[in-house]
């Protein structure tokens, strides 16, 4: 049976409302001026400086490059001894090519709103809010290194939304392994001397090919894919060198290991037939399967449906979205946490479709920044509520 959620007074919801709402405009720019100035992960700067800058005027205590990142930043308003200290996750990184295909801007001006939504009443809650900017999300692993650097250190939670073509409660993404290949051979002249040439564009073909084989093998709960992002400048030359982008996802890290190792001998395969070197480099930290926290997802469906969305909380199918991998999951293994999703009316395009970056300034987006904001600050309240009232029984119960 799924743990009930926490109770969030009316009134205080109300409150909630009511500053997120009035800073409706101010979130919509925020969201479109990201969309506008798409910028890839490790890239930030502009999209990090316009989130910090907009925290700041509404009075956090802004820290800027956490971590030794220079594109993060953490934003921090409420009792420095408080009881309760949540964390509310964006992600502003866009994909190469893409833009904002995976609505990044719509999270990030969702975090914003919930700490505008939560900012009077923290000092009554004894609550303390930290915005937590996190480069990188699309391969890069910003939220690994955070969480390494002890940016996650002392919170009692940590919340996001995420944008999508329908609202899902629950978050149950691919562990996954992001990496690099490149395959080193020898030019030749493909007519004159072709006996001369080792060709590394062979190579790809090769092991893609048993990668192809491999699948029929694989368990369900499993993906492998990549893109050549080189293979050759000219038909009449061999190509001597080429690469690729490659994830290997698994539903656990244990069972990435030894998905990740088979994969492996794929490439192998394609340099040992060659005659080719290669190598393989990861290019993040894993990312991690995710750890639900029940108590936040009722409190936070609770919250969405009052605003007239339905979750689907009964809903714990692992399909579409919510299959998608992210560091969030490297997160939840430390911290309690949410991830869930938020429908934009793009059905029937899908996230990493063109026309989903198209979708993620529509007014049904710049509607779900609202409703986000909302449901992640009064789940916020939902969390000190609960802390307080519970710690008031423990001491009532001790006099």
């Amino acid at each position: 049976m799924m743990a009930p959620a926490y109770p969030v007074p009316e009134e205080l919801r109300t409150r909630i409302d009511r500053e997120v709402r009035a800073a409706a405009r101010e979130l919509t720019a925020i969201s479109h001026d990201l969309h506008d100035h798409p910028e890839t992960a490790w890239n930030e700067r502009r999209s990090a400086a316009v989130l910090a800058g907009a925290l700041d005027a509404h009075g956090f205590e802004i820290i800027r490059g956490p971590g030794g990142l220079p594109t993060a930043f953490t934003a921090t308003a409420g009792p420095s001894t408080a009881a309760v200290r949540v964390g509310v996750v964006a992600e502003y990184d866009a994909l190469p090519g893409l833009g904002h295909a995976c609505g990044h801007n719509v999270i990030a001006a969702a975090a914003v709103g919930a700490a505008i939504g939560l900012r009077p009443l923290l000092d009554e809650l004894d609550l303390a809010c930290t915005v937590i900017g996190t480069p990188a999300e699309e391969g890069g692993g910003g939220k690994i290194l955070l969480l390494d650097a002890g940016v996650f250190d002392g919170l009692d939670a940590a919340m996001m939304v995420h944008p999508g073509p329908e609202d899902r409660a629950w978050a149950f993404p691919f562990a996954v392994a992001h990496f690099d290949v490149r395959y080193h051979g020898t030019a030749a002249h493909a007519a004159g001397y072709p006996w001369l040439g080792i060709n590394a564009a062979d190579a790809f073909v090769i092991a893609q090919t048993a990668i192809g084989l491999l699948r029929q093998q694989l368990p369900e709960g499993t993906r492998v894919h990549g893109v050549v992002t080189e293979a050759g400048t000219a038909p009449n030359a061999i190509p001597a060198e080429s690469a690729g982008k490659w994830y290997v996802r698994a539903r656990t890290l244990d069972e990435l290991d030894e998905l990740y190792a088979k994969v492996l001998r794929c490439f192998e395969a394609g340099a040992l037939a060659t005659g080719c070197t290669f190598e393989v480099e990861e290019t993040s930290g894993r990312y991690s399967d995710f750890v639900n926290d029940e108590a936040l997802v009722a409190t936070f469906a609770a919250q969405t449906a009052l605003l007239g969305r339905d979750l689907h909380v009964e809903n714990r199918d692992r399909t579409g979205m919510n299959t998608a991998s992210t560091d969030m999951g490297n997160v939840s293994h430390r911290v309690r946490a949410i991830h869930p999703y938020l429908d934009i009316g793009s059905s029937p395009v899908v996230n990493h479709q063109r026309e989903f970056a198209d979708a993620a300034v529509t007014p049904a987006a710049d509607h779900a920044i609202l409703d986000g904001s909302i449901a992640l600050a009064a789940t916020a309240v939902g969390l000190a509520v609960e802390r307080a009232e519970g710690c008031s029984h423990r001491e009532d119960a001790h006099d």
